[in-house]
């Protein structure tokens, strides 16, 4: 079974150097990976914020949230 991962980011330049540098890098059969541009979608701020995700960019795998670099704070994008 894949264990579920969630990619938050708000599009910045450190987001998306995130994005494709580390993303490619899992395991696609053991993580099922969804990104989320909060940037855009800004209704799952709070669903990521519930994760325990402070800043973006950021990986939630299962119950671990993975702080990348720092892009920007979930506040500054509400």
């Amino acid at each position: 079974m894949k264990t579920k991962g969630i990619f938050y980011h708000a599009g910045c330049a450190v987001c998306v150097a995130a994005e494709h540098g580390i993303l490619p890098a899992l395991d696609a059969d053991r993580i099922d990976i969804e990104v989320v541009h909060l940037g855009k979608d800004k209704a799952r701020i709070a669903e990521a914020e519930s994760k325990g995700v402070k800043s973006v960019p950021a990986l939630v795998v299962g119950e671990e949230v993975f702080h990348i670099n720092f892009g920007a704070a979930l506040a500054a994008l509400k």
